[in-house]
């Protein structure tokens, strides 16, 4: 058993290291045994946590997709623009291809700021949650609940869009949902290597689709 006042801090390491062998060894081949060894802590612990595999795997799966709301939400302002509001969201839900190095960390206790994903892992965890989640429904119930809210949160900025007039979305909710969809592909794209004619990083198909909705 963990030390007291330890728990926090170890539940975000063993979600960490969970993350972490997910996107090393795909979700079949990720043990509780290599959990422990990555979070540097003995499988009691991570048992103490997380009664099994199946539901060590949801939890981190919540974590994953919900540290993506958590980074636009630090940083969006309420001074910002509409436009500028939908840039900073797809910043992070599609971000630019890039070589940053560091270790998964999608736990806000030292603050939202420390929370990375390298791009790599991002893609990779993208591909085997979302292969996994076509035929799991536990999983499918995390993906609508996690992606409910976000539709709805960049509804809200098309909506506001509108109303300033920098913005022409006829269904804000269709729009979002749109936009989430082909984030979702193109992410899949991208860890396939599965580059568009011109070889340059897809991520500009998304940014085209937000411009078509902005007012020149």
């Amino acid at each position: 058993m963990p030390k007291v006042g330890m728990e926090p801090k170890r539940r975000a390491e063993v979600i960490n290291a969970t993350l972490t062998c997910i996107s090393k060894f795909g979700i079949d081949g990720m043990t509780l045994d290599k959990v422990a060894e990555h979070a540097s802590c003995s499988k009691g612990v991570v048992t103490y946590y997380f009664k099994n595999k199946e539901s060590l795997i949801i939890e981190a799966f919540k974590s994953f997709l919900s540290y993506y709301g958590m980074k636009i939400n630090a940083e969006i302002q309420q001074t910002m623009t509409p436009n500028e509001m939908i840039e900073l969201t797809l910043k992070h839900i599609l971000p630019p291809n890039n070589h940053v190095q560091g270790t998964i960390n999608v736990s806000d206790l030292e603050g939202v700021e420390n929370m990375f994903i390298p791009h790599e892992d991002q893609a990779k965890l993208f591909l085997h949650f979302f292969s996994r989640a076509v035929l799991d429904q536990k999983l499918q119930e995390v993906v609508a609940a996690v992606y409910h809210k976000e539709i709805y949160g960049i509804a809200r900025i098309f909506d506001y869009g509108n109303k300033l007039g920098s913005m022409k979305v006829d269904d804000s909710v269709s729009a979002a949902y749109g936009l989430l969809s082909m984030v979702v592909g193109l992410s899949f794209f991208r860890v396939a290597n599965i580059q568009p004619m011109n070889q340059g990083d897809n991520r500009y198909i998304g940014e085209d689709y937000v411009q078509r909705l902005i007012k020149r």
